[in-house]
C-alpha cells in the first residue's frame, strides 16, 4: 500500500489471481501425434478471376465466408495511411444500404461481418447464407465511402497517432520495422501525421477501385452448405465484380543486416521502461524444408513461458513480465527478433542476457525433454485450431498463396515430430542471427545509455521515425546561480507563495480515472488534511465504492472487494513523516540536491533528489518553475518498478495553482486522474479519514 497506484494495480490483477494455483510450468507428457484428416476444398474460378474454395461441414448449422486478397507488397510513399483509412471505412453500409440499416440487419441475423483493406469475414446460421453472401458481395463491390466518413476516420487515425507519441512500445514497433527493412521497403514504411494529412478522399476512392481486384482475391466458404447449390449463388453475386487497373511495381530490396552487432537507440525521456529487441532479416518460406524445425527452435528460445529467454529475463533475473522471440515466414523477406520490456536500470543487463540465450541455443544442443514439450505444445495448439472455421479458411488460402503441396497441413504434425535436436541447433545457427544483427532499444537515454556503452556494442542513434541523429544531449549545463533551494523557492512563489500555502488546511479533489487498456472508467474522490491525513475512494457506476485507502495520521488501511488490509509499521512511519499538503514548503536545504537539467517530454526541467526517500526525484519546469514530474521506486509483486507521475493542466483554485491532470506510469500500467473539481478548505472533515 505504498501508493494508490498499487491499489489500482491490485484490482486489475485480481481477476487473474484465481489461476495462481495452477502450475503452468509443467507441460503435458507428449504423446503420439494424431492423424489429421483435412477436407480438401472444392475449387473453381469465376470469369473475372475470383478464386473460390468450398469446404462442406455439417457438424453445426453455421457457415463462414472469408475473403482474402493476395496482393504483392507495395509502397504508399507520401500517401502512407491511405490503406488504413480505406480499411476503416469499409463494411459500414453500401451504396444501396445505409450504414445504420446495414449494421442493424447484421445484428438482426445474429451474424458477424467485418472488413478491412486485406479482406473481409462473415459468419451466420446456414439458413441465412444467401443473404450474408449478398451483404458480403455488396460490401466488397459497393462499399459506402463518403467524405464525411473519411474526415471522421482521418481524425480518429490522427488521434490514435497522437496517443502513441509517448508509448515506448508503439515507437519501438514503428521504428523497428523501419530500421530492419528500411523506410523505402513496404515492410518498413509507416504512416505519420504528414502522410495521413496528405491523403485525400479521392485517394481512398482510387485505392478502392484499383486494389479491390477479383483476380487477386480468394473466397473461402466453410460450413453447413451444399456446394452444388451455392455455386450459382456465388456466381450471381460475384461475377459482376470488375477488375481494377492496378500497376504492380517491383519490390525494392530490404535494408541489409549490419556488418557487425550494433545497438540502434531511440531516446524517449518519458520512458519508465526500455523496449529492447534483437532483430535481423532472414529468408524463410512456409514451403522451405527448414520451416518446421525453425518453429520448434523458436518455441524453445522464446515462444512460450518455459522458453530460454523468459526463464532467464523473467524468472531468474526479474527484469521483465515476459520475454519472447519470433521468426516470420514470407515470400519476400522476414525477420528474426527477440523482445522484452525491462526496467531502465537493467536495460544493459537484459541486452547481455538476451544475447547469451540466443548463443546458447546455437552452441548447445537442446535437451530432449525441451524438444518433446515443444512438439507437444504444437500438436495441442494445432488440433485445437482446427475447430475454428477461420483456421481452415486460412490454411486453404496459405496452400494457394504460398505454393504449398496440397497435403501440407495433413503432413504438418508428422514433420513437426520428425524434427531432431540436431535440426534445432542447425536452424538456430542459420536463422537466429546474433552477429550481423541490431539491438533496437527505445528508452530513457539519460538513465540507460551510459551502461549500454559498457557492453562494448557500438551504438547508433535515431529519432522516433528511424532517422539517424547525433547522440542526444542527455544533460544540459545548469545556469549560474541556480540551486536546489532556488528552484524550490521559485516553485512555491509560482503556485501562490509560502503565506498562501500555509493557509491551505484541506484539499478535496473529484477526478475521472482512465486506466489504459481497461474497459471501465471509474471516478475517485481524494481528500487531504494537514499535516498528513489522506483519503482516496474509487467508485464504479453500478458497483459503488470499489477501493478505499485511508490514513488518519496514526493508522491506515486499504479496503477493496470487502477485504480490509491494515497499513504495516513501515508504511505508517513513512506517512507520519509527511509535514504538510505541499512537500516543498517543508523541505530543508540539506534534504535536496540538484542533479541535472534535462529534457522531460520536450521541456527543459531541473531534476532534484530528495534525501531520505527511496530514489525519489522531483522535476521542475525550467521556464515556469512548475512541478511536472515525480519519480520513485515501488515494490510490485516482488519486483522493483519505477513509478512516474506527470503533472499538467495547472489552474488557479482560491489563488493556488493546482495541477488538474496526473498521469501515473508503473511498469506496463498507465493511469490518469483528471480533476473535475478541486476545493480548498471546504468539504473535508476528520471523519473522512476513519
Amino acid at each position: 500500500m505504498k501508493n494508490s497506484i498499487l491499489l489500482i494495480l491490485t484490482i486489475l490483477l485480481a481477476s487473474a489471481s484465481s489461476f495462481a494455483q495452477i502450475d503452468r510450468s509443467k507441460q503435458p507428457e507428449p504423446g503420439p501425434a494424431p492423424k489429421i484428416n483435412m477436407e480438401r476444398p472444392i475449387e473453381f474460378s469465376l470469369d473475372n478471376g475470383l478464386n473460390v474454395m468450398i469446404v462442406e461441414n455439417h457438424k453445426l448449422p453455421r457457415v463462414s465466408l472469408s475473403l482474402f486478397f493476395d496482393r504483392t507488397p507495395f509502397l504508399m510513399k507520401e500517401k502512407a495511411g491511405v490503406t488504413s483509412l480505406l480499411g476503416s471505412m469499409l463494411g459500414n453500409g453500401t451504396q444501396t444500404i445505409s450504414k445504420d440499416d446495414f449494421n442493424e440487419e447484421i445484428d438482426f441475423l445474429g451474424a458477424d461481418l467485418s472488413f478491412g483493406f486485406d479482406g473481409g469475414y462473415a459468419s451466420s446460421l446456414s439458413k441465412y447464407f444467401e443473404r450474408m453472401m449478398e451483404l458480403l458481395a455488396d460490401a466488397t463491390m459497393n462499399s459506402l465511402l463518403t467524405p464525411e466518413e473519411f474526415e471522421k476516420e482521418k481524425e480518429r487515425l490522427l488521434e490514435g497517432l497522437k496517443s502513441q507519441e509517448k508509448s515506448v512500445d508503439a515507437v519501438a514497433s514503428i521504428a523497428g520495422g523501419a530500421l530492419a527493412y528500411g523506410r523505402n521497403h513496404p515492410y518498413g514504411e509507416f504512416e505519420n501525421e504528414a502522410s495521413i494529412n496528405n491523403v485525400s478522399f479521392e485517394d481512398v476512392q482510387e485505392y478502392y477501385k484499383n486494389f479491390f481486384n477479383p483476380k487477386q482475391a480468394y473466397l473461402v466458404i466453410i460450413g453447413d452448405i451444399n456446394p452444388d447449390k451455392v455455386k450459382p449463388i456465388i456466381e450471381s453475386r460475384f461475377n459482376i465484380w470488375e477488375n481494377g487497373s492496378i500497376t504492380e511495381n517491383p519490390i525494392p530490396d530490404a535494408q541489409s543486416n549490419p556488418k557487425a552487432l550494433e545497438i540502434n537507440f531511440i531516446d524517449m525521456p518519458n520512458a519508465v521502461q526500455s523496449n529492447i529487441s534483437l532483430t535481423s532479416n532472414v529468408s524463410l518460406k512456409m514451403g522451405d524444408p527448414d520451416y518446421h524445425a525453425v518453429l520448434l527452435a523458436n518455441k524453445i528460445l522464446g515462444g512460450g513461458f518455459n522458453s530460454y529467454l523468459n526463464m532467464n529475463l523473467r524468472e531468474e533475473h526479474g527484469y521483465t513480465y515476459g520475454a519472447r522471440s519470433s521468426v516470420g515466414s514470407d515470400e519476400f523477406i522476414t525477420r528474426f527478433r527477440t523482445s522484452a520490456s525491462v526496467r531502465n536500470e537493467v536495460t544493459d543487463s537484459a541486452v547481455v542476457q538476451s544475447l547469451k540465450e540466443v548463443r546458447r541455443i546455437q552452441n548447445e544442443p537442446v535437451e530432449e525433454e525441451a524438444l518433446a514439450n515443444a512438439k507437444a505444445k504444437y500438436v495441442g495448439d494445432f488440433v485445437l485450431a482446427l475447430e475454428r472455421p477461420s483456421t481452415i479458411a486460412q490454411y486453404a488460402i496459405n496452400i494457394k498463396t504460398n505454393n504449398l503441396p496440397v497435403d501440407f497441413y495433413a503432413e504438418y504434425l508428422k514433420k513437426i515430430n520428425a524434427v531432431t535436436v540436431e535440426d534445432v541447433q542447425r536452424v538456430a545457427n542459420k536463422y537466429f542471427n546474433a552477429e550481423n544483427a541490431r539491438f533496437i532499444v527505445v528508452g530513457k537515454g539519460s538513465d540507460v545509455v551510459e551502461n549500454l556503452e559498457k557492453t562494448g556494442i557500438p551504438i547508433n542513434y535515431f529519432d522516433r521515425e528511424a532517422n539517424p541523429v547525433d547522440k542526444p544531449e542527455f544533460q544540459k549545463p545548469i545556469p549560474a546561480g541556480v540551486t536546489a533551494q532556488s528552484i524550490i523557492s521559485d516553485y512555491i512563489d509560482a503556485i501562490g507563495g509560502s503565506k498562501a500555502l500555509a493557509g491551505v488546511k484541506t484539499i478535496l479533489t473529484n477526478a475521472d480515472v482512465t486506466i489504459e487498456g481497461a474497459p471501465f472508467k471509474p471516478s475517485a474522490t481524494i481528500k487531504s488534511m494537514a499535516p498528513n491525513k489522506t483519503s482516496m475512494e474509487m467508485f464504479m457506476e453500478g458497483m459503488g465504492t470499489i477501493v478505499k485507502q485511508k490514513f488518519d495520521g496514526k493508522n491506515g488501511y486499504v479496503e477493496q472487494q470487502g477485504r480490509k488490509t491494515e497499513m504495516d509499521a513501515e508504511e505508517i512511519v513513512e506517512k507520519q513523516k509527511e509535514k504538510g499538503l505541499f512537500p516543498e514548503a517543508h523541505l530543508e536545504k540539506e534534504e535536496i540536491t540538484l542533479i541535472s537539467l534535462i529534457s522531460v517530454n520536450g521541456t527543459d526541467a531541473y531534476k532534484i533528489q530528495v534525501s531520505g526517500k527511496n530514489d525519489f526525484f522531483r522535476y521542475y519546469d525550467a521556464e515556469n518553475a512548475m512541478l511536472i514530474r515525480t519519480e520513485n521506486k515501488i515494490d510490485s509483486q516482488g519486483q522493483k518498478l519505477t513509478q512516474v507521475s506527470d503533472y499538467s493542466d495547472y489552474k488557479s483554485v482560491n489563488g493556488i495553482m493546482m495541477p488538474h491532470t496526473r498521469t501515473i506510469s508503473a511498469g506496463p500500467q498507465v493511469i490518469t486522474f483528471t480533476a473535475s473539481k478541486i476545493k480548498i478548505n471546504e468539504g473535508v472533515s476528520k471523519k473522512d479519514f476513519k
